[in-house]
This record gives structure tokens, sequence and C-alpha cells, in this order.
């Protein structure tokens, strides 16, 4: 690709990743849908304009690096509730873990039609809930707590785990791994590996903010903080591949917890630079879906997501929820939201590149399913969150 093309490649994606805020902005719309709209029209659904496998292998690299900016910034603000609250979200956590995953490979595989193997992949990648939708729309509706908080805990907890699953099984699918036990052991290496390194390089960044802070300008801050999260991201691909986003969480939850640093004002301007991560990355990612990939999927598609919210998510939170402190209605609600979001779709996107590298039929399946499913969760949960929530009474009283 000339440097002329590539240059107008991300002015047109960045151009429309603005755009789509402004729309969404203007006329209330949840920002993430819009965002995806505009990726399907610049790109192989629409005019054509962007093709994302013209970055070649650098594409993996800058939606790395830009996904793990997104959940640092979720790390930063992550507050895991007390008490029992906590103990749920971590049950939660669990029971979709056993109960969602196998439910989506049956669903993705009947009536999807994918290999039980590609199933097995999507259901891993659509496991987790997304903290950089939910977040916004929990805040927007004004959500009373502990609500509130297990929806935001839920998705952080979530999300490595089932992006890293999610590549294991890949990985397993194209031969790099003999055996479920050897999945796990990897499971489990990458997982604790990625949460070691994040947590000791959140404590060593928290001390070296906290020795600047008070004789350097803000702007050092920043690039120290930047440059903390790139190194993170490139010694945990390096050395384990996928570990950068657990790695990633735990290092923004510790420097979120030191006290020794201006939380407030660096959170400012790294959730600034999170959005704006996630403006460029939503029409970047959409860009590379085609309907061609959409329209063999038909009703089973849709049935299939359909599912996955109205049955397997509402028995995954009542199994979860059994015997805990909360209403009917506050299940029911808990039931009902579960978004997908952007580290959903970057690893759809990088995902399928590789199977389709490597010949596997149903790549272009996969990452048009996981399209659907975060364009029908996000449009229909993102639109109904607010009048579900006065229904139910749940939105947080003024005092």
């Amino acid at each position: 690709m000339t440097p002329e093309r590539l240059g107008l490649l991300w002015g047109i994606t960045v151009f429309a990743g603005a755009s789509a805020r402004l729309i969404s902005s203007i006329s209330g719309f949840p920002s993430v849908v819009v965002l995806l709209l505009s990726g399907l029209f610049i790109g192989r659904s629409g005019l054509g304009f962007v093709e994302p496998l013209d970055l070649g292998q650098g594409l993996e690299t800058i939606v790395g690096l830009l996904v793990c900016l997104v959940l640092f910034e979720g790390g930063l603000n992550l507050k895991l509730p007390e008490g029992n609250i906590r103990n749920t979200v971590l049950k939660i956590s669990l029971v979709r873990l056993f109960i969602s995953l196998a439910a989506g490979i049956v669903i993705a595989h009947w009536l999807a039609g994918l290999s039980w193997s590609v199933a097995g992949v999507y259901s891993a990648i659509v496991l987790a809930t997304g903290p950089t939708v939910v977040t916004p729309l929990v805040e927007q509706i004004k959500l009373a707590s502990p609500l509130s908080e297990v929806l935001k805990a839920e998705g952080l907890v979530l999300e490595p785990i089932g992006a890293v699953l999610a590549l294991l099984l890949l990985e397993f699918i194209l031969g790099d791994l003999h055996g479920i036990k050897e999945v796990f052991i990897a499971l489990m290496q990458r997982l604790g590996g990625g949460v070691l390194i994040g947590l000791s390089s959140g404590w060593l960044l928290s001390e070296i903010l906290k020795k600047i802070k008070n004789e350097a300008s803000f702007g050092l801050e920043l690039q120290v903080t930047l440059g903390f999260i790139f190194l993170i991201y490139g010694i945990c691909e390096y050395f384990l591949p996928e570990s950068g986003l657990p790695a990633s969480v735990a290092a923004g939850f510790i420097v979120g917890k030191r006290e020794i640093i201006d939380k407030e004002r660096l959170d400012n301007l790294i959730s600034e630079l999170a959005q704006l991560a996630i403006t460029v990355l939503f029409p970047l990612l959409a860009s590379d879906v085609s309907w061609g990939e959409l329209s063999p999927l038909g009703w089973g598609g849709f049935i299939s997501v359909f599912m996955m919210m109205v049955i397997v998510r509402p028995i995954s939170i009542s199994v979860a929820t059994m015997g805990r402190e909360f209403k009917i209605k506050e299940k029911v609600f808990l039931a009902w939201l579960a978004p997908r979001g952007i580290v959903t779709a970057a690893v759809a996107s990088l995902f399928s590149i590789r199977l389709e590298q490597a010949g596997v039929l149903g790549a272009g399946r996969l990452q048009g399913l996981v399209f659907l499913t975060i364009l029908m969760t996000v449009g229909i949960q993102g639109l109904t969150a607010r009048p579900l929530a006065n229904v139910l009474d749940l939105i947080e009283k003024n005092t």
C-alpha cells in the first residue's frame, strides 16, 4: 500500500468515527451502534473506501495497543463490590463461563451453521459483556447500586478470560495445542502471567507517578502512563500471547487504587484517549465485514443471537443469583442487559483473519455472527435499558 493510500484510509476511518459520534450525540442513539454502521458504510459492505487488511501485519499490533488502552482505562475505574455483591460478580462470571460457553457452542453450530470448532471460538469471543458499552449505558440511565457496580465489574472480569480462551481454542483448531488439558493449562498460564505482570507494572507505574507529580507537568505523567501501557502489551504478547488483556486491566486497577497519585486528573485524559481509540477501532473493524458474510447466516443467525439474549443469559443469571440478596426486578434487569463491545469486535476480526489464512472454513461466518451479536445486543438492549430501568424502578434516587 502506498503512503498516500494509507493516509487516506486512516483519514476516512477517523472522520467516519467522529461523524458517528456527532450523529449519536444529536440523535441519542447508542454511539457504538452508529460507529458500527459507519464502518459498514465505508467498508466492504458499503463504499469500499476502507480495507483493514491493507494494513498487513500491523493491523493486529495497532488493534492490540488500542484495546489495551481501553482496558487499562476500565481497570482504572473498576470498583469491585464488597461482601456478598462481590461474591455474586464472581459467581456470575463462573456460571457464565460454563453455561453460556456451552450453550453458545450448541446454538452457533445447530442454528448458525458453524462447525463445532469454530462455534467454540465464537462462544468464547461473545462470552463477556462489553465494559465500553455497559459503563456509558449504566451512567447515562443513572442505574442504582449495586446493579451498576455488578454490571461494570462483570464485563471487566470476563472480557480478558473470554479473549484468552478464544485464542487458545483457535490454537487448538490450528493444531498448536493438543487436547483440553493443554488448553486449560495454557489458559491458567496466560491469565495468571498477565495478571502478575499487570499488578507489578501497575505498582511500579504508580510509584513513578508519585515521584514526578509534584515536579512535572501533567503531560509527562500521561506520556509515562502510555509508555507503560504499551510496554506491558509488548512484553505480554512476546512471552504469552493475549495475556496483555488481563495485564492491562490489572495494571489499571492497581493504579486506580493507589491514593498516592492524582487519579481524577490522570483518568480524565486517559478516558478521552480511550474514547478516541473506540472511535477509531469500531469503524475500522466493522469495515472488514461484508454482506456476503452476514447474508448466509439467514434467520438462523438472528435466532441464535436472540436465544443467547432471552434464554441463555437469563438462565445463567438465575443460577448465579440463586439465594443472593437480589430482588426479582434486579435479577430481571441483570438478565436483560448484556451488550458486547470493542474487545469482542477486535478479537473476532483478528481471529477471522487467522482462520482465513489457515484455510479453515467458516471464518467469514464467524466474523459475521459476532458482529450481528454486537449489533443486536447493543441496538436492542441499548435502546430498551432506560425504559426497563424506569418500569422496574431501578433509577438512582436524587438525594
